[in-house]
This record gives C-alpha cells, sequence and structure tokens, in this order.
C-alpha cells in the first residue's frame, strides 16, 4: 500500500515517528481488539466481515454513510469497493483504538482505496 500524504507547509523535518517495533504492538494491538470482538464468529479480521456483520461491527452512521454515498458516487466506485472502503475504515479505527468508526477513518480509507486505483492505471 502507497500513500501519498502532501507535506505541511510548517514542516520541518522533524517530528515524532513510530519505530518498527512500535508500529508492530501498534499492529498486534489492533489484532488483539479484532481477535475479541469477532471471537464468538467463524472470522477473525475485519477484512472476512461481510453482510449482517459488516453492517454490525463497521456501522458508518447516519453522517458516515452520507459521506460515504457522496464520495462513491463523485468517484464511481462499485459496491464492492464500499464493503473495502468500510472494512478497511474500521481497522484504521482499530488502530486508533476507537471504537466507532469516525468520518476521518472514512476518509483516510478512501484515500488509500483512491491511491491504489491510481496505482493500477498507471501499471
Amino acid at each position: 500500500m502507497q500513500v501519498d500524504v502532501p507535506r505541511p507547509k510548517d514542516w520541518g523535518g522533524e517530528g515524532p515517528s513510530l519505530s518498527s517495533a512500535e508500529m508492530r504492538a501498534e499492529v498486534l494491538k489492533a489484532q488483539a481488539i479484532q481477535t475479541e470482538r469477532y471471537k464468538t464468529l467463524p472470522i477473525s479480521w475485519n477484512s472476512e466481515l461481510s453482510g449482517a456483520a459488516l453492517r454490525r461491527y463497521a456501522s458508518l452512521g447516519r453522517e458516515g454513510t452520507l459521506m460515504l454515498h457522496t464520495i462513491l458516487e463523485s468517484l464511481g466506485l462499485s459496491m464492492r469497493a464500499h464493503d473495502r472502503i468500510i472494512k478497511l475504515a474500521r481497522t484504521i479505527a482499530d488502530l486508533e483504538g476507537s471504537v466507532d468508526i469516525v468520518s476521518a477513518h472514512l476518509a483516510e480509507a478512501v484515500q488509500y482505496r483512491n491511491l491504489d486505483r491510481q496505482i493500477m492505471t498507471e501499471d
């Protein structure tokens, strides 16, 4: 996965960044959250969500749903992309330790999805 992030205007090249070990710890925490969440289901990860489980465990709320539908329309994305974006937003929320998926998680997931589309068309 590749992420295109613009440089902040006040960026001095210095700032806190996670080491590989710190990032691994964050990923393991997110995995533990998912393991606990899905312990009664025959799945282990957000990527395996579908149907009713997707709606239950990765609910966007009214604002998020409207935002995603607007984005889908403007970018011409499919329902398959819709579900993939929601699963990714759920994972981003887990990485931040957030119970709810908020618009920032959704926007980040859409950015990743759009970047993937750009890379695929360049190849």
